[in-house]
């Protein structure tokens, strides 16, 4: 991609990332609100912490001291985005909170700005590819990308790997899996997208050829092999950041998705919006968007969602299930498949936009893990 066509896809991808940026800040200044006026006390500690909250502070700790000076739970974080934080710290000396929160929001940019260049590649329209930019910054998960999380980094090496497979420039899908195996478990999902996308014209390939899209679909399993085979040689059991992501106060071990779907339905019906509950809309949302993307999409964007989704929902504890789904980009594609007439477009983005100050302000009150 050439600089100018770099910076046309940026231009278009700043008005949506400007205004999520400007909604997550009114949400910060809302919960401060409601804490300091209405005396909410139950997100002190989460306030407190800001756009560092959550997960945001094992990162934190992580790019400081390294996975051997912090509780050993913390091993479920992938090394990529802390790793690049500690670097970017020493930039600006030592501000290592800094350099995480500019890890996660340029890249925000970014990752828009490919899904633009992605959606033109697939023959989409000026209209289409600023619709998908708009949405990918003001769905409800998408405040995550203002906070110090790694989905912004996770969603550039997801969209440049289908950039890459689709223009079968198959190392560089490699290099693209490898790198989001590094920065989260799901990565290891973008082989099957380029399982299918490795598998057409194959026939007749050359030897060369194949070994390239092999090492496409190898590649993401490959960058997550790489951190568990270190967790492994440093704590001596490789397996563990996988361990404990099964807990029953994250996920809580796998459950069948539809068993999953149920109870979540179940809870939300039946006004239980603590739990479970409080998942099921967007879940159903993501599922319909999965078939939207099947009948409207190549098939590689169908699996992705496809599998990205099945994953998600396949636990006991659904908490981030919406932030797991937001991964698998082609949802968002799908969303933009359903938004053509403009008044259908403008309407869609005012209630995803109120949805993502609603669920940024209850992540920082403490009343949603994000």
């Amino acid at each position: 991609m050439s600089g100018r066509r770099l910076w046309a896809d940026v231009a278009v991808a700043l008005p949506g990332a400007i205004t999520s940026r400007v909604l997550v800040g009114g949400a910060l200044a809302f919960a401060h609100f409601e804490h300091n006026h209405l005396h909410i006390q139950v997100g002190r500690r989460t306030l407190h912490e800001g756009l560092l909250a959550w997960d945001g502070q094992w990162y934190e700790r992580i790019a400081r001291h390294g996975y051997t000076a912090i509780p050993r739970t913390g091993v479920r974080f992938f090394p990529l985005y802390p790793l690049a934080g500690r670097v970017l710290g020493w930039v600006f000396g030592g501000a290592v909170d800094i350099a995480l929160l500019v890890l996660a929001n340029v890249p925000a940019v970014l990752f828009a700005a490919l899904l633009v260049r992605l959606v033109r590649r697939e023959g989409g329209d000026a209209g289409t590819a600023e619709r998908a930019a708009w949405f990918v910054a003001l769905v409800p998960p998408a405040f995550v990308l203002v906070f110090a999380y790694s989905e912004a980094l996770a969603g550039c090496f997801a969209v440049g790997a289908f950039l890459a497979l689709r223009s079968k420039r198959w190392w560089l899908a490699a290099l693209a899996g490898f790198l989001s195996g590094l920065t989260r478990p799901s990565g290891v999902l973008l082989a099957a997208p380029a399982l299918v996308e490795g598998l057409r014209g194959l026939r007749g390939a050359a030897a060369y050829d194949v070994v390239a899209r092999l090492a496409a679909v190898v590649a993401p399993v490959a960058g997550v092999g790489a951190y568990v085979a270190w967790v492994g040689a440093r704590f001596g059991h490789p397996m563990l950041p996988l361990d404990i992501q099964q807990r029953s106060w994250l996920r809580g071990g796998f459950l069948d998705p539809a068993v999953a779907l149920w109870r979540s339905g179940r809870a939300a019906f039946a006004g239980h919006f603590g739990g479970n509950g409080i998942h099921f809309p967007l879940l159903v949302l993501a599922i319909v968007l999965v078939i939207v993307v099947f009948v409207r999409w190549p098939l590689s964007y169908g699996v992705f969602a496809a599998v990205t989704v099945v994953v998600a929902l396949s636990a006991h504890r659904l908490g981030s299930t919406e932030r797991y789904c937001y991964l698998a980009f082609p949802v968002i594609l799908g969303l933009v498949s359903l938004t053509r007439s403009r008044r259908v477009e403008l309407g869609a983005l005012v209630v995803s936009g109120a949805c993502l100050v609603g669920f940024a302000t209850l992540a920082l009150l403490g009343a949603y893990v994000p």
